[in-house]
């Protein structure tokens, strides 16, 4: 079921008033919900609620809370993706399951390779955003992720502080991500900041792996096949977070 995103303010008496626009449309007229039935909800605090609706009107429906907890749908650590940006859908399913996988942020990063101008990833941070919003309701993510404006590989590591900073290529790597992590055992301690960089179609160029050498940047491998930009944004996380779940559980 998914789950839509509320504010603490409009909690009161054990019960919840859904009066903004999208959630309204979206439950009543999309999904035709109808007083009784079960609705799933979160605050900006990570508090989720299960809630019956009790009343519908022309622009407002009021919900009843039966149970509220907190949302431990989140990693422990803080997970962002510095991509470069696809042509066509392929940047949407990046940014969906970017989401879905327990991304913290996405930041667009303009490489020597990119495959889009400049102005055109600045026009589809709006989209990107949207897509997030959407794939946190239907995952029920703890909270929203960020899709940050354009950069580059030099500006957000220089401008922005990370724990850990790696990145994943085709080529030059000299590790797996789990030799990393037994070299790095507090990578996923409670508050973290990981940034993996995954580069475009057409790899990063001469220039950004003299760049990653020069600053001692891991460059790490996801094995001998060559994978397509969005596969591997999606085995990159993929693998983090078997990691990450293998660390827990140990």
């Amino acid at each position: 079921m998914p789950h839509f995103f509320i504010k603490s303010e409009n909690i009161s008496n054990k019960k919840i008033t859904i009066n903004d626009e999208d959630n309204f449309r979206h439950i009543v007229k999309s999904l035709r919900a109808k007083v009784g039935e079960s609705l799933l909800l979160i605050d900006e605090n990570q508090i989720q609620y299960s809630t019956t609706i009790s009343n519908i009107d022309k622009k407002k429906l009021t919900a009843d809370i039966n149970d509220s907890w907190k949302s431990q749908r989140k990693l422990n650590f803080e997970l962002y993706l510095a991509q470069s940006p696809l042509r066509s859908d392929a940047q949407n399913v990046i940014i969906e399951k970017a989401t879905e996988l327990g991304c913290y942020g996405v930041y667009p990063i303009y490489t020597d390779n990119c495959a889009l101008n400049k102005s055109v990833i600045s026009n589809k941070i709006d989209k990107w955003q949207r897509i997030m919003y959407e794939a946190s309701k239907q995952c029920e993510r703890a909270f929203i992720p960020k899709c940050y404006p354009l950069t580059t590989i030099e500006n957000l590591i220089k401008n922005e502080n990370f724990d850990y900073v790696i990145s994943f290529c085709e080529r030059f790597a000299d590790k797996t991500f789990r030799e990393f992590v037994l070299e790095n055992i507090g990578i996923f301690d409670n508050g973290k900041k990981v940034l993996i960089i995954i580069g475009p179609e057409g790899g990063f160029s001469k220039r950004e792996f003299e760049y990653f050498e020069k600053i001692k940047l891991p460059m790490l491998t996801l094995g001998d096949l060559i994978l397509k930009a969005e596969t591997a944004v999606i085995t990159a996380i993929g693998n983090i977070i078997y990691e990450y779940n293998c660390t827990r559980k140990n």
